[in-house]
């Protein structure tokens, strides 16, 4: 297992997403301002766009002290390019610099908004799989109607045809994740299905029910897409096609409810205390829907910690997508996910 370092570092894709150094920075400033004085983030990207940033958000004290770092690069890989001839051709672009530092031990872990599929193609050219992973799977937190729990679930679409076997294995890495991660003992593990009958389902999710049962997780069974929130599991395993659908329509779901009652409350006249009440609700309800808030999806299985960040989102979000590598970063979650598939038997192989 490895040992967690005294200055845990993050590497990051200033560059990266929709908005790049504007987010990124920022983010990475706010951060480390209110975080513990040993932790250190290196912005990795255009020099000059990144010191412009940092200036501007008042992080020369950070330099200063050297819990942040500059690293110049000369390319950008861009939101919609092709991730074979990213990884092919840009070898000094700010995503590949990051990925590299967490090969070479400069970081520990490295975030990006970038784009998803150049990102996946070169964290698993760079850091290759864990011994005993076929491939890496996209992870996230899921929030739940119950606002003290939460959920993880994977895979999210970074492998659209799984094997049973493949499913065992992020079935392992969701638990470890959520074991050490989220420090709850022994993970609720659910395979997402069609029902909750044993006869139900495809043959591939029935291979992998036996494969749980006979493994040493704790396996709950079956859970159907509408208890995804009920927080019954901890750990909810999937294909990556049913994974990213069900996380799309989720968002898709949530900005529906807040807009249609954003809407509502326009066109009807209330009270004023009814007018008070409506608008602790919807706060309430925007805060617990808010993707910021769970914003960061690792690419879980690699030799090194890399997550990947909405896009599109702000330094509120991004920020969040930063603590998640920092804390999977200190609680050795790679580490113990080494140690966990030593332990288990070929099972886990789809060799």
């Amino acid at each position: 297992m490895n040992s967690v370092p005294k200055q845990p570092t993050v590497a990051i894709d200033a560059m990266g997403g929709d908005i790049g150094v504007a987010v990124t920075v920022s983010a990475a400033v706010d951060y480390l301002n209110n975080n513990a004085n040993n932790k250190k983030i290196i912005l990795v990207g255009d020099q000059n766009a990144i010191s412009t940033q940092v200036k501007k958000v008042a992080g020369d004290n950070l330099v200063a002290k050297g819990r942040l770092e500059i690293v110049h690069t000369t390319e950008v890989v861009g939101m919609d390019e092709s991730p074979a001839l990213a990884l092919k051709r840009k070898k000094d672009s700010s995503m590949r610099v990051a990925i590299n530092m967490v090969k070479e031990g400069r970081s520990q872990a490295a975030v990006s908004a970038g784009n998803t599929g150049a990102l996946m193609a070169t964290a698993k050219f760079v850091l290759k799989t864990i011994k005993g992973v076929d491939r890496p799977a996209i992870i996230t937190t899921f929030p739940c109607r119950d606002t003290s729990k939460t959920i993880h679930m994977l895979d999210l679409g970074a492998n659209v045809d799984s094997s049973p076997e493949m499913l065992l294995q992020f079935a392992i890495m969701g638990s470890v994740l959520t074991e050490f991660v989220d420090k709850k003992q022994h993970p609720k593990v659910a395979l997402l299905n069609v029902g909750a009958e044993e006869i139900k389902g495809s043959e591939k999710v029935k291979r992998a029910a036996s494969l749980l049962e006979k493994s040493e997780l704790n396996y709950a069974g079956y859970i159907e897409a509408d208890e995804i929130y009920d927080g019954k599991v901890d750990v909810i395993v999937t294909d990556g096609f049913e994974g990213n659908v069900a996380l799309k329509a989720s968002e898709g779901t949530a900005k529906m409810i807040m807009g249609v009652m954003k809407e509502e409350f326009k066109r009807n006249p209330l009270t004023k205390i009814a007018a008070v009440v409506c608008m602790k609700v919807l706060k309430s309800m925007q805060k617990r829907l808010d993707p910021r808030a769970h914003n960061g999806a690792t690419l879980i299985g690699l030799n090194g910690v890399v997550v990947k960040s909405h896009g599109g989102t702000d330094s509120f979000g991004f920020k969040h997508a930063i603590a998640e590598a920092f804390a999977q970063t200190e609680r050795d979650v790679v580490g113990h996910l080494f140690e966990k598939f030593e332990s288990f038997d070929d099972e886990v192989s789809t060799d």
